[in-house]
C-alpha cells in the first residue's frame, strides 16, 4: 500500500505543479505537451536579434547560446521552417514582424522567456513507456545468462555450499530463513556483484534471491522481513570502486578522476550499516551478537586494508586493477560453476537452459511495474517539482548562514533514488557548470557513486515476485539514502574542503 500511495502522490503532485506553471509561469505553455509526448532529444531552434544584455543579463549572444545549449536550445544563423523562436530584446521591431509574417510557425520571445524554460529535455509519458520496455528487453539476455549459470550452480550444489559458509552470519540477520537455505547463497552472490560494481550480474542474482525468499513467504502479497532486510541492504549499494563515475570524470578531464573512490566506498559502507541498523531496529534483531560483530568487524578490516593498498596505486593502475578484479572474478565464477557441475556429473547445458528460461520469464514479468514507476517519475521531473524543492533548500541554507557549496550537488542526490540516468545527467551538468575539479562537481560524483535507484529497485524486485504491500521498505531505504547523503557531504568537506 505504501508504494501505491507514493505512486499516486507522484502523479497528483506532478499534474498540480504542471498546472500551476501552465497558468502562472512564463514560458510554460507547452508543459503538458512535454509531459506526454516530449523526448530527451527534443531540440528548439532559435535565432538571436538585438542586445542579449538587455533582458538576459548575458555579455554576448554567444554566452547566451552556451548557457541555453544544455536545455535543448540550438542557435541557428537565419530563420527557416524549423525555427521555433526569434529571441530578441524588442518584439515590436519591424525586422521581427517581417520574419513572423514570412514564417508563421516562428514565435518572437524575449531572453527572459527562454531562461524561464531552462530545463533539460526529459522523456515524456509515451517515450518513457518505450524506455521501460527496452530496459526489460535488454535485460532478457543478461537475465538468461546469469539465471542459467545459477541453475547450474544449484544443481551442482554450489549455492548450498555458499549458503553453509555464509549461514552462521545470515541466520542471525535473516532469522526467518533456514540456516542452509539456498536464499543465503543467492543473496551472497548479489551482494558480491554489487561490491564489485557488476550491475548486470547483481540484478539477476538479486531477483533470484527475491524468488527464493518468496518461497518462504507465507503471505505472498506482503513483503516478508527477510525480503525487506535483503532489499534495504541491496539498495544501500555497498561497492568498492565506482567504475562508471570514474570513467565520466576521466572523460571530463578531471585532474584526478579516481580521487572519489575512497569517499564513495566509505559512504556506501556507512549507508549499508545504516540500512542494517534501521531494519534491525524495526524487526527487533539484536545486532550485538558475536557472529554479527565478527563478520562486520572482519569486513571493516578487509575494506580498510584494501583502501590502504589502493591508495598506493596510480590512477591508471587503479582503473586496471578495478577491471581485472571485477571482470576477472566473473570469469572465475563461470569457470568454478562449470567445473563443479562437471565434477558432480550433471547435464551442464540442460541445467543452464532450464535456469535461463526463468530469466526470460522474470524480465517480462517486471514490465508493468517498471512502466508504472518510470512514468510517474518522468511526470514528476518534467513538472519542475525537483527544481522548486532545490530552490527552497538553497534559500533555507543561505538563510541559515551555512556553507552552501554542497547545495549545488544536491540535485544529483535528490534524483538518484528516482532515476539513475537522471542523476548521471545531473552529475555531468554539475561538473560542466562548476568544473570536474570543483567542490560541487566532486561531491556530485560521490553522491552518484554512493547509492542505488531506490524506487527502481522497489518496482523491479517486488514486481518480480508480485508483492503488493512493501510495508516500510520505502521509508527505510530513503532513510538509509539520507544517511548516505549526509556522509557524502561530510567526507567531501574532509577530503576536498579546500576546493572552490
Amino acid at each position: 500500500m505504501a508504494l501505491s500511495r507514493i505512486w499516486s502522490a507522484f502523479i497528483i503532485i506532478a499534474v498540480l505543479v504542471a498546472g500551476y506553471k501552465y497558468f502562472f509561469s512564463k514560458g510554460q505553455e507547452d508543459i503538458f505537451t512535454r509531459m506526454v509526448t516530449g523526448t530527451a532529444k527534443d531540440e528548439m531552434k532559435y535565432v538571436v536579434l538585438g542586445d542579449a544584455t538587455k533582458f538576459g543579463g548575458y555579455a554576448t549572444a554567444d554566452s547566451f547560446a552556451k548557457a541555453a545549449a544544455p536545455f535543448g536550445f540550438k542557435r541557428i544563423d537565419k530563420v527557416d521552417a524549423e525555427t521555433k523562436y526569434i529571441v530578441t530584446d524588442n518584439i515590436a521591431a519591424d525586422t521581427v514582424k517581417l520574419l513572423v509574417s514570412e514564417f508563421s510557425s516562428v514565435k518572437p520571445v524575449t531572453y527572459d522567456y527562454v531562461t524561464a524554460k531552462f530545463q533539460r529535455p526529459i522523456d515524456g509519458v509515451i517515450e518513457t513507456c518505450k524506455t521501460a520496455v527496452n530496459i526489460c528487453i535488454n535485460l532478457i539476455g543478461i537475465m538468461a545468462l546469469f539465471m542459467g549459470l545459477m541453475g547450474i550452480a544449484e544443481r551442482a550444489g554450489g549455492i548450498r555450499l555458499l549458503s553453509k559458509i555464509i549461514g552462521p552470519f545470515f541466520s542471525k540477520l535473516f532469522p526467518g530463513v533456514p540456516k542452509d537455505h539456498p536464499a543465503h547463497g543467492h543473496m551472497m552472490m548479489n551482494f558480491s556483484a554489487n561490491l564489485l560494481g557488476l550491475d548486470n550480474a547483481a540484478t539477476p542474482f538479486g531477483l533470484k534471491a527475491m524468488a527464493s525468499l518468496q518461497e518462504l513467504n507465507k503471505n505472498k502479497e506482503t513483503a516478508s522481513d527477510a525480503q525487506l532486510m535483503f532489499l534495504c541492504l541491496h539498495a544501500a549499494g555497498f561497492s568498492l570502486i565506482p567504475v562508471s563515475v570514474i570513467a565520466v570524470r576521466a572523460s571530463m578531464k578531471a585532474a584526478n578522476p579516481t580521487d572519489i573512490f575512497i569517499p564513495c566506498m566509505i559512504t556506501t559502507f556507512v549507508a549499508t550499516m545504516a540500512a542494517m541498523i534501521i531494519v534491525s531496529v524495526k524487526q527487533r534483531i539484536n545486532l550485538i551478537q558475536p557472529v554479527i560483530l565478527m563478520w562486520v568487524l572482519g569486513l571493516t578490516a578487509i575494506i580498510t586494508a584494501l583502501v590502504v593498498y589502493l591508495r598506493t596505486l596510480t590512477p591508471e593502475r587503479l582503473q586496471t586493477f578495478s577491471g581485472v578484479l571485477s571482470n576477472g572474478l566473473i570469469l572465475v565464477i563461470f569457470l568454478l560453476i562449470v567445473l563443479g557441475a562437471l565434477y558432480k556429473k550433471i547435464d551442464v547445458f540442460d541445467a543452464f537452459v532450464e535456469g535461463a528460461k526463468g530469466g526470460f520469464e522474470t524480465a517480462v514479468k517486471i514490465i508493468p511495474y517498471l512502466v508504472g514507476m518510470l512514468v510517474a517519475i518522468s511526470m514528476l521531473r518534467i513538472s519542475g517539482t525537483f527544481d522548486a524543492l532545490i530552490d527552497v533548500l538553497k534559500a533555507f541554507f543561505v538563510w541559515a548562514g551555512m556553507d552552501t557549496r554542497f547545495v549545488d550537488a544536491l540535485p544529483t542526490a535528490l534524483i538518484r533514488p528516482l532515476s539513475g540516468g537522471g542523476a548521471r545527467g545531473m552529475m555531468v551538468s554539475t561538473m560542466s557548470t562548476y568544473g570536474p575539479n570543483s567542490f560541487a562537481g566532486t561531491l556530485s560524483s560521490i553522491m552518484q557513486g554512493a547509492s542505488d535507484t531506490t524506487f527502481y529497485v522497489i518496482a523491479v524486485y517486488f514486481g518480480s515476485v508480485a508483492v503488493k504491500d512493501t510495508r516500510y521498505a520505502i521509508g527505510a531505504m530513503l532513510l538509509a539514502d539520507l544517511v548516505g547523503i549526509i556522509t557524502a557531504i561530510l567526507l567531501a568537506y574532509l577530503f576536498f574542503g579546500n576546493l572552490a
